[in-house]
Formats: C-alpha cells, structure tokens, sequence
C-alpha cells in the first residue's frame, strides 16, 4: 500500500496499487491537486487517522535525528499512517525520508532523488561555533541561536 503525501497529488503520482492517505494532506492541496485527492477518495483510497502511539513514536525518531522542527503536524501524521499500515510513503520531502528510514518505513520518490544516507542532524551555535547533538532554543554557553548543520560537513 503506497501512503500518499500531497506532493504525490501535486505531480500525479498514479499506481495500480492500493493507496492510503490522511485528512490533513486534503488541507494542503488546492485547484486540480485537490480534485486528484477527491477523485482518489472516491474510487477507494483510504483515509487514515494514526492512533497517538505511533505518532509519538516519529516524534521521537524525528527529535533523535534532528528533522523534528522540519517535520509539520501533517508530516508527522503521514509517517505514523505509514508505519502502522505497513506501507510506503510517497513523498519528495527530504526530512520525512529521513525519519521513515530511521524507522524502517519503506520511501518512494516521485519528483526528487531520494536521500542517499540517513542523517543525525548536528546543531551548531552561531556566535560561538560550539556543536551540539540535540537542539535548543539557543545556545546553552553564549545564548545565541543554533542552526541545524549537515553532520556529513562536520
């Protein structure tokens, strides 16, 4: 089962398997996206609402790898309706990928290459340059704001 996130609406995205979304994806998408979803509603895709297990769950993985404050409520939704169903996420969006391979959730790639590693996100501190493994509002030492940095760049 393919689990659709809007881009798959936004590029027509077609399948010959089943397909399985969220409420929240109807939300983002506008004009003949919209009517894609519409139209996928009514001839049997369906409409998912993760339970707050398995919502936790991704949240966890995403504050772990550092993708938690790039990740909306309806990414982290769409990750959890993957997880539970067993499915494939359909998505371009380079910190869900992240976050469904950390927790073994199969990806496939509509208009972008797909991520070629997983990363654990670093954390480094604009005035001071210090590295930190976890975010924070700002920097623990001088009070400066932290920006996420490719670990692969370390």
């Amino acid at each position: 089962m393919y689990v659709l996130d809007s881009s798959a609406f936004i590029n027509e995205f077609h399948t010959e398997e089943r397909t399985a979304t969220i409420p929240l994806v109807r939300e983002e998408l506008e004009d003949e996206s919209a009517y894609r979803f519409d139209a996928m509603e009514g001839s049997g895709m369906y409409i998912h609402i993760p339970d707050d297990g398995a919502i936790e769950r991704v949240r966890r993985v995403a504050s772990d790898t550092g993708d938690a404050d790039e990740l909306s409520k309806t990414d982290i939704r769409l990750i959890a309706a993957a997880f539970e169903l067993d499915g494939t996420l359909v998505t371009d969006d380079y910190a869900m990928q992240n976050v469904a391979e950390q927790l073994e959730v199969d990806v496939k790639v509509i208009a972008q290459e797909g991520i070629q590693e997983q990363r654990d996100w670093k954390f480094q501190c604009q005035g001071c340059g210090r590295e930190f493994d976890e975010n924070h509002d700002r920097c623990p030492i001088c009070g400066t704001d932290l920006a996420r940095k490719n670990p692969s760049n370390v």
